[in-house]
């Protein structure tokens, strides 16, 4: 019994290690992750390295499945770069279980000294962060020794000596108690930790280990499944389409089991606990060998049997602000920045639809954004009563920053769709009273529409990631509207000069408010661009 407590809070440290470096990184650098997510996933390759060098510092293919899942949510990312991430992903595991695997017990207290330094007397937000991290290594490291101590005496006991004798001949059982486990750990590379200690100490047979490998990869992938059950068709995806790359790998891979135990054996050690994790280095390379060049087909097959959803939702109502997540801000914030996507996708739509409503001989398209306006006002009030609750818990600087940034956000969008009611009063006001735009007019109106339009992507884009490389493309946008607004009201001028334009102004007053839904959208870029300019000169003064 005390070598089973022992052994079970061993595994518990372990998962506890493993769940402060995973904050710690995460809250140290956030939005860097989100700005190498949306930088460098454009294609495969460049996808499946992100995903392997963001789980090898988060050590956790889960976090990064939560990550990329919720940018597919968002469209942000397609569905072939991001099943290349989870491939990525999953490699990089098995690089952190090789780190691990070595005899490192004499790095733990170091880490655990320099990590308490440094989250203890750290002046920024980001180095008490890392330094929580470093502590969580070195738990996990220090647990390491407490497994590989604690698995000998279970060698001499009998009952665990019979239930693993008929888990060799049941390996299908034996694959569905480890998926179970490692769903319960909501860790792969733990159980992999603990498989590898058990072979070590020959408690399992060399096979029966590779088995349980088979098991802890599948189960690895449920935690991830389970949490985008809610959040949309595209998130869903990419996490199912993760878990079917592994079942059908462990089915393939199952019936040889013996003949790759003899082959690790034979070509690269007799060290039984290094073919567990070599092992799970050689299986998750093959997968993605095999699967990377079928993401975009596997992607399209997943995608028939988890459809889109029939949009239904009112827009009156807000999706995301759960109460009661009030009193953890850290998911609040998360829940108030996707209630505020949601409201930019519907003043996104409601400037998409201007075109139409200008161009249609019904007024009922007006009528139609004017109701999608007072949609947005109550979203915006609901966002805006989020955020005062939110107010009142006991923030950190970062956090009341982010709710700062959302609340400006929120408060361009909801003039930005003041500004495009307007436009429908005019549509509506065209059609009473019989006024015709002149097709140069509505020329300049398009090409000014559509730039206004690539500038709105463009902002929702970079409230999601901060990318300042963004920041530089939405203000060059900017200045182009102003630039075209500028040159319709000069050729406007120029064609009343030489007779072949009439008086009538309206299509100029629609590129004008055109104009003013860019200044309002572009407002995003400001506060990132002034964290740039401090960042420059803390570094002229270092």
């Amino acid at each position: 019994m005390y070598t089973l407590i022992s052994i079970l809070g061993a595994v518990s440290l372990l998962l506890f290690g493993m769940e402060m470096v995973k904050q710690g990184i995460i809250a140290a650098f956030n939005n860097d992750l989100k700005r190498i997510i949306t930088r460098f996933t454009r294609n495969k390759t460049s996808a499946f390295a992100v995903g392997l060098g963001i789980t090898s510092v988060l050590q956790s293919s889960t976090a990064t499945a939560l990550l990329i899942s919720s940018f597919a949510s968002r469209s942000l990312i397609a569905g072939a770069p991001a099943l290349a991430v989870m491939l990525g992903a999953d490699i990089g595991t098995t690089l952190v279980a090789q780190v691990l695997s070595y005899d490192l017990s004499w790095l733990s207290p170091a880490l655990i000294f320099i990590g308490l330094i440094s989250h203890r007397r750290a002046t920024t937000d980001t180095f008490k962060h890392v330094g929580m991290a470093l502590i969580g290594l070195g738990l996990m490291l220090l647990s390491l020794k407490l497994i590989g101590s604690s698995t000998g005496p279970l060698r001499e006991a009998a009952v665990l000596q019979e239930l693993f004798h008929a888990l060799e001949d049941e390996r299908m059982l034996a694959i569905l108690l480890i998926v179970l486990l490692t769903w319960i750990s909501h860790s792969s590379i733990a159980m992999i930790l603990l498989v590898m200690s058990l072979a070590a100490s020959s408690i399992i047979s060399p096979q029966l280990s590779l088995v349980l490998v088979l098991g802890a990869n599948i189960g690895g992938t449920i935690p991830a499944v389970i949490a985008t059950l809610n959040k949309g068709a595209q998130a869903l995806r990419i996490t199912v389409s993760n878990s079917c790359f592994k079942i059908i790998s462990c089915i393939v891979v199952l019936p040889f089991i013996d003949i790759i135990s003899e082959l690790l054996s034979t070509y690269i050690t007799t060290d039984v606990a290094r073919h567990v994790v070599d092992f799970h280095t050689i299986f998750n390379l093959s997968v993605a060998l095999v699967f990377l060049p079928l993401t975009s087909k596997a992607y399209a097959i997943v995608k028939r049997y988890i459809p889109d959803p029939v949009k239904t939702a009112n827009v009156n109502e807000s999706r995301y602000l759960n109460e009661k997540l009030i009193s953890t801000p850290s998911m609040a914030i998360d829940c108030v920045t996707r209630e505020t996507m949601h409201m930019a996708e519907v003043v996104y739509t409601m400037i998409g639809n201007c075109l139409p409503a200008l161009t249609s001989e019904s007024s009922e398209p007006s009528r139609e954004l004017m109701k999608m306006e007072r949609s947005v006002d109550r979203l915006h009030n609901e966002i805006s009563r989020y955020i005062s609750k939110l107010g009142r818990q006991d923030l950190k600087s970062e956090q009341l920053s982010q709710t700062n940034r959302i609340m400006a956000f929120s408060l361009n969008l909801e003039h930005s769709a003041d500004i495009t009611e307007n436009i429908a009063e005019m549509s509506r006001k065209k059609i009473q009273d019989k006024v015709e735009l002149s097709d140069d007019g509505l020329a300049d109106i398009v090409t000014i529409h559509e730039t206004v339009l690539n500038n709105f992507h463009l902002a929702m884009r970079i409230f999601n990631t901060q990318d300042i490389d963004l920041v530089h493309l939405l203000l060059e946008g900017k200045r182009q509207v102003k630039k075209l607004t500028e040159q319709a009201s000069q050729d406007h001028v120029n064609r009343l000069h030489e007779g072949s334009s009439d008086n009538n102004m309206l299509h100029l007053d629609i590129i004008r408010e055109l104009n003013r839904i860019n200044w309002h959208i572009t407002g995003v870029a400001y506060p990132l661009l002034e964290m740039e300019r401090n960042k420059d000169r803390v570094d002229d003064k270092e």
